[in-house]
């Protein structure tokens, strides 16, 4: 009996052993089965999820890449847009040829052979322009051909080729050139009036003749005018490094589009990082009226008015803080027309406040002629609305 007793116990054992580690597969290793196959499946799925970083220098690194990718917009390197930029960028040569002033003394013939009076002095010039179309039509500032007898322009790959001037407008300081040459890459425009302040920019030029160069800098700001440069003046203000050479450029955003012609810097002592550019919607104007008429085609009202300011108003005892105030009218213009007089204030142009006589120059600007132009006017404690017709502004303005 003894004997057959430990056979029992052990069998019995392993009956209860059996049925612990049945227990244990059941109700937990099953579970966590499903929840290695179910980790398997996602790393499938999802492959990021092998890499894991325990690090923790690490793991803030890739939070602040993913933060950068999903709010920084600007590329690492500008290299792309300037490959797509700088080959619609020309470097401008000019020569001028000046005669020497008659002095009296050089009417006797001994001292015209002594300073040799048949003699002429070359003068030389550079600059930059910029292809807009592939025909050969390109832009330029009107400084920068002025005068020049020859005109020169060297390309991208190195080719170079005579230019002739199509057309002028001294009011925004541009001129219109026409080269005959094959493969050109005209510049692609972008849209100036969408431009920000602290956009990325990109100024490509030709300064002081040392070929093509590119700087960059951000957007400083937008529609500056008043500063006595130009006629219409809406200015892109940037940083970027414009010098001499630089002027007829172009001022390219991140994506290499054309936002503006690189026109001049801010000339004082310490004004270093003050360039202005005229937008390009601007000079796609000039570029295709000046080709389809030969000339800019602007709104014209015919009155010579000053802005009316402040102490202006005080002292002429008027209930005014802002308006042009009307000093002449031209005789026939269409300012003349519907009964405008010296001494009235414009106070409003089509609905839009008066706020500085540039502003509104351009307003009127803007306007097609034949088109109407509604005036809101102050005169002698009134005020009355008159529609006038725009004109054609004279090239030479009086």
């Amino acid at each position: 009996a003894k004997a057959s007793a430990t056979p029992i116990r052990d069998r019995e054992s392993g009956v209860t052993t059996n049925r612990t580690v049945n227990f244990v597969i059941s109700y937990i290793g099953k579970p966590i089965l499903v929840g290695l196959c179910v980790a398997a499946l996602l790393l499938v799925i999802f492959p990021d999820f092998r890499q894991q970083h325990s690090d923790t220098e690490t793991s803030s690194m890739d939070l602040d890449r993913r933060a950068q990718g999903n709010e920084w917009t600007g590329p690492v390197s500008y290299s792309q847009a300037v490959k797509r930029a700088a080959p619609s960028v020309v470097n401008i040569y000019t020569r001028k040829t000046t005669k020497p002033s008659n002095h009296p003394l050089l009417d006797d013939p001994y001292f015209r052979r002594l300073f040799n009076n048949q003699q002429q002095r070359i003068q030389s010039s550079l600059g930059s322009g910029v292809i807009m179309q592939e025909d050969g039509f390109m832009l330029t500032n009107n400084h920068v051909i002025d005068g020049a007898d020859q005109i020169l322009v060297l390309l991208y790959d190195g080719r170079e080729a005579p230019a002739i001037v199509v057309g002028k407008d001294p009011e925004t300081d541009l001129a219109v050139l026409k080269i005959d040459a094959e493969n050109l890459q005209p510049i692609s425009v972008g849209e100036p009036a969408q431009a920000k302040i602290g956009d990325v920019v990109l100024a490509i030029g030709n300064p002081y003749g040392v070929g093509q160069t590119v700087t960059q800098g951000i957007v400083s700001a937008t529609g500056r005018n008043g500063l006595g440069l130009n006629t219409f003046e809406n200015f892109i203000q940037t940083d970027a490094d414009i010098n001499p050479g630089n002027s007829g450029g172009a001022l390219v955003d991140s994506y290499g589009n054309l936002l503006g012609i690189n026109t001049a810097i801010l000339n004082q002592a310490g004004s270093a990082g003050i360039g202005f550019a005229i937008p390009a919607d601007t000079a796609e104007k000039v570029l295709n009226d000046i080709i389809s008429y030969g000339y800019v085609v602007r709104g014209w009202l015919g009155m010579d008015a000053f802005p009316l300011t402040p102490p202006i108003a005080e002292r002429l005892n008027l209930p005014l803080s802002h308006g042009l105030l009307v000093r002449a009218i031209y005789n026939g213009s269409p300012a003349y027309l519907v009964g405008i007089q010296p001494s009235d204030v414009v106070v409003t142009i089509n609905g839009e406040a008066v706020t500085d006589r540039q502003t509104s120059i351009s307003q009127i600007a803007d306007v097609t002629p034949g088109a109407p132009i509604e005036l809101e006017i102050w005169r002698q404690g009134k005020t009355f609305t008159v529609t006038a017709v725009a004109g054609i502004r004279p090239t030479s303005p009086l």
